[in-house]
């Protein structure tokens, strides 16, 4: 009876290991990652692009399925290349009016639940996103590429939802609520 004992408690502790092993954490490569933003005016036909940086990040898996992540954004690296630095829209974007860098150097993408759909080899995330020290749901679309390590996704946000409605009252150089984001995301090998 106690080989028997033995031998089950040896079979859950191996089974226990293998179910750990197949979680797995992904160190994003800040260096290889980046965020694309574009802002358009509401009434005029003129936008500004830049980018933005990430300062850190993580994807979890199981089993070969993402099922969580954590990515801080610096934003203090917010650019503009249409316009030299001190010129043009970023010392703006970085003061109260909008993302108050000063105050709120970093946002915060947390990934709550990932859904694959192999149909159309593509993940649904739902997120926390958190920016000004606002935190609101964010969901989105995203393609992986396992072997490459490596995530895309394209969506936009309604700036007004985190509070950032500078400029919301004035027609006609009003700038839209909608900020659109191009996100690459490189994994570093385990």
């Amino acid at each position: 009876m106690k080989k028997l004992v033995m031998a089950l408690c040896l079979l859950m502790g191996v089974a226990a290991q293998a179910q750990v092993d197949e979680r797995l954490t992904y160190l994003l490569d800040t260096d290889r990652s980046l965020i694309n933003w574009r802002g358009y005016y509401a009434f005029q036909f003129a936008e500004h692009k830049g980018t933005v940086n990430f300062r850190s990040g993580e994807l979890r898996t199981d089993a070969g399925d993402i099922v969580g992540g954590s990515f801080v954004i610096d934003m203090n690296s917010i650019s503009n290349p249409d316009h030299l630095e001190g010129k043009g829209p970023v010392n703006h974007l970085k003061d109260e009016d909008f993302f108050f860098v000063n105050k709120y150097p970093f946002a915060l993408l947390e990934i709550e639940t990932a859904e694959y759909f192999p149909e159309e080899n593509k993940h649904k995330f739902i997120a926390t996103l958190t920016i000004k020290g606002v935190s609101k749901t964010q969901e989105f679309w995203g393609v992986a590429d396992g072997d490459k390590l490596e995530l895309r996704t394209q969506f936009k946000i309604d700036r007004t939802r985190w509070g950032i409605t500078y400029n919301n009252e004035l027609k006609d150089h009003a700038i839209a609520e909608a900020i659109e984001f191009d996100v690459y995301l490189k994994f570093k090998a385990q």
